[in-house]
């Protein structure tokens, strides 16, 4: 026999029988509308159709009789947040910090290093108790998520100065207008000279007039006991000086 099915828009009629299950009849429209079974409603006068019964169990259903087709309201999928807080722990303080699940772990140790100051060569950070050593894996990929910490064990830097050969390393010192004419300086020096020496050294050359200055790398400022290579100063690097001074409490 025949069913006509009616939508808001037009109506068709199908083939079915006597004894179809209205599952059956649902697979017909779906490859017919491409309307998926679990969002088809199915009504006659008023009563809807349901999936585990067959057509013999409505007597009211005979030839010719319309079926009227709705479809469930699927809600879009929203777009999964990209941005998510983690928490990074070291020995005795935690800092939360914000990062993209795209972000790679060389990343991450930028963002601790801007955010904290710990230079990048003492922070290898541990997940689920494993190290992650690959730079350039996606925090996604360790299975990082919201809410997720991360445990940093500080290397100790006399053990990793005295393992890495002393290498030179050329930098840019940037003045600001405010101690003479801006002007970019390119200075070579060992990467174990320590922040006072680069200072004394400028000082000698006349190429900062004598006063109180604070040199400043990757928006952190630098100590002056501590050396190039402990700030994570690499070959080509930016080091921006300001007049002022720094006073640490004990």
């Amino acid at each position: 026999m025949k069913i006509i099915i009616v939508t808001k828009s037009y109506e068709f009629s199908i083939d079915v029988g006597t004894q179809e299950p209205i599952k059956e009849i649902k697979k017909k429209i779906q490859h017919f509308l491409g309307v998926s079974i679990d969002s088809q409603i199915l009504k006659v006068c008023d009563w809807e159709l349901i999936d585990g019964l067959d057509l013999d169990d409505y007597p009211l259903i005979s030839d010719g009789t319309k079926m009227y087709l709705s479809t469930k309201y699927t809600p879009p999928l929203l777009p999964q947040p990209s941005k998510m807080k983690i928490t990074v722990k070291f020995s005795a303080r935690k800092i939360d910090i914000e990062v993209d699940k795209t972000d790679t772990l060389k990343s991450l140790k930028e963002k601790i290093h801007i955010v904290d100051g710990t230079p990048i060569r003492r922070m290898p950070l541990f997940f689920n108790g494993t190290e992650m050593e690959d730079e350039f894996r996606s925090l996604s990929d360790y299975g990082i998520n919201e809410s997720s910490e991360i445990i940093v064990y500080l290397k100790n830097m006399g053990r990793v100065v005295g393992d890495l050969p002393t290498r030179r390393v050329g930098v840019v010192v940037q003045t600001s207008s405010s101690l003479m004419n801006s002007a970019k300086i390119a200075v070579e020096m060992n990467d174990t000279s320590r922040v006072d020496e680069l200072r004394q050294m400028l000082l000698e050359r006349r190429m900062l007039p004598l006063d109180d200055y604070i040199f400043i790398h990757k928006q952190r400022i630098m100590r002056d006991d501590c050396s190039l290579r402990w700030h994570g100063v690499e070959n080509g690097d930016y080091l921006y000086v300001f007049k002022g001074s720094v006073s640490r409490g004990g």
